[in-house]
């Protein structure tokens, strides 16, 4: 038999074995419980890098787990193939989208399979895809039925030279990302979905994920972010209208000292004044010029011009200026908001940067301790503050509700405005509708024709999917090329055949990974989007594993496409994940130079001489760190260089062991070389084993000492990597077992016993999950003929874990001085008896007074002596 263990060989084998066997293939047996475990599906850039292996380590893990535990597993993988970056590549190499994202993706799917992943490949979907997109053109149209997709227009940020709409993370210092132009902000028409008709039940619903990290709830909960405020109403002077503000702090309207207006409100043309006119005109169209991000950036000033207009405080009746400012947003609120510099740190700042007054109304308790709020004519109350006070406390200069404290203060005010006619209680959300066009080619196109007589029609079921063209150009100028092609733009109406036109826009790629794993359990299916009878026998995830970075939109949209599509009956769950599991990021070592910003201060190692590291561009000193891998930074690692060197397992392993999956990971070739060294070791304790010809018995009784000692060890490691690996995904630690395990097998003394093959058996069956390939190998060369993944997961025996003897240690004075094993059994008292009768302690305390004995049961025994 080959001593030597060889990977590669080891791998290329068992994979091909899987495939044949179908191992990884769903089972349909509903007779066993199931279990659905995902990875958040990836983007076919063309190849993978060592925070994907990560991922889908991680998953694997859990999913062979299950499956040896009985369980019927789906374990999908699926690519999240639209967005930009296809386009560019069409632009850059003349690729269409389609060849180069198919070409990505049989790449990925290699590198994938190269992983021994047991991924069920007959479940793998591609949201690029005809068969699938057809699915995604589907569920928008339920959404249009149940009135939950509609359009206006919306403010986006406009490449002028492009003809293009931006996201904000395209527009950088102000400019286009390709083209350079000074974007501009412009009103388009686009689409949305009203997920804030879900908002309560999307916070609400967070109770029910047990399962998920509390930070990540904490940061859907923010963003959905509910108050509970008061919508009050300004009459603006001159007009007969009104301006609606939405405040949390009611209780602080009589400090209100200006009114705020986004620039692009439809009111702000008519609050202005002929002598600010044109002031007010070059601000607003300065303010056009940034983009949302820059507008609300918490580093930048915030910047205003008063209108000239006035409004009148309906609770003082005084007229109180109009401003605008780049910092109020129309989208958000009202698109106006009430000016309290006293108690607000932005309108504190602003207020001090314009010489507006700043009036404060609420003052901490202390400040009015003596003051007697009962008089007929409360007094005016003198109060000058640094910096603003945003904390509750007692009302000063507030008319009628002088005197109250900041909560009775709201609920009185609220409850005055609505008497009078000029506010109400109002609940609202930070969350605002989803926007969900994009002037692309590379997405979903949205399944509706703009007839002239019938207005929005949806495009007929018979007619989905509504196919992107193949033969479009791309030149990286003006907007989709959809636009451009007559032959696709120009179509009957549906309903009346007047000739009409196709929507443009393509669907947010969100769109597509928002209901992704919900195909996944009918990925086959031509005649639905999935059969609901297996669906719902499949859903909900019950172990999702993904990058935080996700955290909010993602989780947050699959929730919502979830509850719409239960209320459209299709579903009887209310959450598509049952745990979460948030895996941190894979760092690598790479040199910064700490005189150069962020953006430029990476420096690759390659480029670096380690003996005396310098920027090769300046000279300058160069500092080690670990950071996150990235082609940026220069600092990754490349996992086929990894398996060619050490094995898929050993990649697996080091990936689990080196820290808690949650954690952030500092890659060192030191750790790699670790664990391959530990798997060399199993290798040769179960091939040794083998060539001794020791059989496992099924004897227990008359176990000698070594034998007993070596159970517990077999017995404690089942308990402890069972534990590991199903309550809190420890993996690093169940490798740690697997490790002390091989430990005690190499230090036994009974390698001629049946229990000696029990700990062989069950270190093999124990290690599966995580190094599948060497595994199964040794497995069948212990002469099984069934793969080691089918074998039932072991369990323990509690009665094994018990121990004849226990390790007493023995101190003088409070310093140790050896141990003694003694009865289990033995109590505080007979402990005692023992260590003062052995010979450790006899050498120390023979002839002396023993002033004090302190025993803590089954730990140790200190003699105090004189």
């Amino acid at each position: 038999m080959d001593s030597r263990y060889n990977p590669a060989a080891i791998e290329e084998k068992w994979q091909k074995t899987w495939a044949e066997q179908g191992l990884d293939k769903t089972p349909t047996n509903s007779n066993q419980p199931k279990f659905y475990a995902l990875s958040m599906f990836p983007y076919p850039s063309g190849s993978l890098h060592m925070g994907h292996v990560r991922n889908y380590t991680i998953t694997d893990v859990i999913a062979r787990l299950k499956r040896m535990q009985g369980y019927r597993v789906l374990h999908p993988m699926g690519w999240d193939a639209f967005g930009l970056p296809a386009e560019n590549a069409a632009i850059d190499r003349g690729v269409p989208p389609a060849k180069w994202t198919y070409q990505n993706i049989a790449q990925m799917r290699q590198q994938l399979q190269r992983l021994g992943l047991s991924i069920d490949w007959d479940s793998e979907v591609a949201t690029c895809s005809p068969d699938y997109y057809k699915w995604t053109q589907w569920i928008f149209l339920q959404f249009l039925q149940a009135g939950l997709a509609y359009q206006k227009e919306a403010a986006v940020n406009w490449d002028p030279v492009d003809q293009t709409v931006l996201a904000n993370e395209q527009v950088i210092d102000g400019r286009s990302w390709r083209s350079g132009a000074i974007v501009e902000r412009k009103l388009l028409r686009q689409w949305f979905l009203k997920i804030t008709d879900y908002a309560e039940q999307l916070l609400n619903d967070l109770d029910k994920l047990p399962g998920w990290p509390e930070r990540v709830k904490l940061m859907q909960a923010n963003w959905i972010g509910k108050s509970i405020g008061a919508y009050l109403e300004f009459a603006i002077v001159g007009l007969n209208e009104k301006i609606g503000v939405y405040t949390t702090r009611p209780d602080t309207v009589y400090g209100v000292s200006y009114l705020v207006l986004a620039p692009e409100h439809p009111l702000t043309k008519r609050v202005t004044t002929k002598e600010q006119k044109a002031t007010v005109e070059a601000f607003i169209q300065e303010v056009a010029n940034q983009s949302e991000l820059e507008r609300t950036a918490e580093d930048k000033p915030k910047r205003g011009i008063p209108t000239g207009g006035k409004v009148i405080n309906p609770f003082t009746g005084e007229e109180v200026p109009i401003w605008i400012a780049d910092y109020v947003l129309y989208e958000y609120g009202t698109g106006a908001v009430m000016g309290v510099p006293a108690h607000d740190v932005r309108d504190f700042k602003f207020a001090n940067n314009y010489n507006l007054p700043i009036e404060f109304v609420i003052v901490e308790p202390e400040a009015v301790a003596n003051v007697d709020f009962q008089q007929e004519d409360p007094p005016l109350i003198m109060i000058d503050y640094d910096s603003a006070y945003t904390e509750p406390g007692i009302l000063i200069n507030s008319g009628q509700f002088t005197g109250m404290n900041s909560t009775d203060a709201k609920q009185a005010i609220v409850k005055y405005a609505e008497e009078e006619g000029f506010g109400k209680e109002r609940i609202q959300y930070r969350l605002r509708d989803w926007l969900i066009s994009r002037q692309r080619y590379w997405g979903a196109p949205i399944p509706v024709i703009h007839c002239p007589n019938c207005g929005i029609v949806p495009v007929p079921d018979k007619d989905l999917p509504v196919q992107l063209p193949e033969e479009v150009e791309f030149t990286g100028r003006g907007g989709s090329p959809l636009t451009q092609l007559e032959s696709w733009v120009n179509v009957p109406c549906p309903t009346c055949g007047t000739p009409a036109k196709r929507e443009t826009d393509t669907m947010d790629t969100f769109i597509d990974s928002s209901w992704y794993f919900l195909r996944f359990t009918d990925a086959k299916n031509e005649q639905q989007v999935f059969d609901s009878s297996k669906t719902n026998d499949l859903m909900p995830v019950d172990q999702y594993v993904g990058g935080i970075e996700h955290a909010i939109l993602h989780l947050l949209y699959s929730r919502f496409f979830t509850k719409v599509l239960r209320d459209r009956g299709l579903l009887n769950f209310d959450e598509p994940f049952q745990r979460l599991l948030t895996q941190g990021m894979v760092q690598g070592l790479t040199y910064t130079n700490p005189k150069k910003s962020d953006k430029d201060k990476w420096v690759p190692v390659n480029l670096v001489d380690p003996a005396d590291p310098r920027d090769p561009k300046t000279g300058d000193p160069l500092q080690l760190v670990y950071a996150t891998m990235s082609k940026s930074k220069g600092n990754g690692v490349a996992p086929e260089d990894v398996i060619a060197k050490y094995g898929v397992d050993t990649a697996r392993m080091f990936i689990l062991f080196k820290a808690p999956p949650e954690k952030d990971l500092e890659w060192d070739e030191a750790d790699v070389e670790g664990q391959f060294r530990f798997l060399n070791r199993v290798w040769r304790l179960v091939t040794d084993y083998i060539a001794s010809g020791v059989s496992r018995g099924n004897t227990l009784s008359d176990l000698t000492k070594s034998e007993k000692d070596l159970r517990r060890a077999i017995h404690t490691a089942i308990k402890a990597v069972s534990e590991d690996v199903e309550d809190e995904y420890q993996f690093n630690t169940a490798v740690s077992e697997l490790m002390k395990l091989s430990n005690a097998l190499t230090d036994a003394s009974c390698k001629d016993s049946p229990i000696y093959a029990e700990g062989i058996e069950t270190l093999v069956v124990l290690l599966a999950p995580f190094a599948p390939h060497i595994a199964d190998e040794l497995w069948h060369l212990m002469g099984n003929s069934n793969s080691v993944h089918t074998h039932a997961w072991p369990t323990f025996d509690s009665a094994a874990l018990v121990a004849d003897e226990i390790t007493l240690v023995i101190q003088i004075m409070g310093k140790t001085r050896g141990a003694i094993q003694v009865p289990a059994q033995a109590d505080k008292a007979a402990q005692e008896k023992f260590a003062r009768e052995s010979e450790v302690a006899q050498r120390y305390i023979e002839g002396k007074e023993i002033k004090k004995v302190i025993v803590v049961p089954g730990k140790l025994v200190n003699f105090v002596v004189a």
